[in-house]
């Protein structure tokens, strides 16, 4: 037991020193030229184990994304301003629409490895600024590449995204199958953490929690 307890602590001081060096280590480890003028505006949205990115809604991301209205999702609401999309593990996001409806089961596949779901919600205006959003305008190029770095995470079934039936938060939100698995070491975080390098901003190297992902935000942005 002692050995255990002893390795136990090695394997948390380890984590916690790979999620400081995570943080303070910038990716890419320089910054990228200039590029043109930021003229979209997206958000970075956390919760204390979670992030998402809202992209604003246009003309040209609702054709993007139109199978969200082919599954219910009111993309073309006049008072919709963003759409806000999340990768994670299934059987925790599915199964924990609050925090009171914890269960071991979807815990341990976090902490494992469990195959992964893209969450799609449907946001009228956020407020800005609010401890949880972070805003970054960015030029049109890296909107584009940041919208395929979305749209790639969406697994495809026979000429669009697969939609998880009856299951969603509310009739606002939808969830699909989505490519890769999710584990504690590349999770949530680090997939929205890669949606921020495509958009040309920088980040830790390694971000698994949001408060690290912030921390690097404000630190190179």
């Amino acid at each position: 037991m002692r050995k255990f307890l002893r390795f136990l602590a090695m394997l948390v001081a380890a984590m916690a020193l790979a999620a400081g060096l995570g943080t303070l280590v910038p990716r890419p480890l320089w910054p990228a030229a200039a590029g043109g003028e930021g003229t979209r505006h997206i958000l970075v949205l956390k919760n204390p184990i979670h992030t998402d990115i809202a992209v604003p809604l246009d003309d040209g991301v609702r054709r993007r994304f139109a199978f969200l209205a082919d599954a219910g999702l009111p993309i073309e609401a006049t008072d919709a301003r963003y759409i806000v999309f999340g990768w994670g593990g299934r059987a925790f996001y599915l199964q924990t629409p609050t925090w009171s409806q914890v269960k071991a089961m979807p815990v341990v596949k976090a902490l494992t490895v469990d195959a992964s779901v893209m969450h799609v919600d449907i946001a009228g205006a956020i407020k800005e600024p609010h401890p949880d959003v972070a805003g970054f305008d960015i030029d049109a190029a890296h909107f584009s590449a940041l919208l395929d770095y979305i749209a790639a995470s969406f697994q495809q079934g026979q000429n669009r995204p697969v939609v998880i039936e009856d299951a969603g938060y509310s009739t606002y939100d939808r969830f699909y199958q989505a490519n890769g698995h999710f584990n504690a070491l590349v999770g949530c975080n680090t997939w929205t953490a890669g949606g921020l390098r495509v958009a040309g901003l920088r980040t830790g190297w390694w971000n698994p929690l949001p408060v690290s992902l912030w921390w690097s935000m404000g630190l190179y942005n």
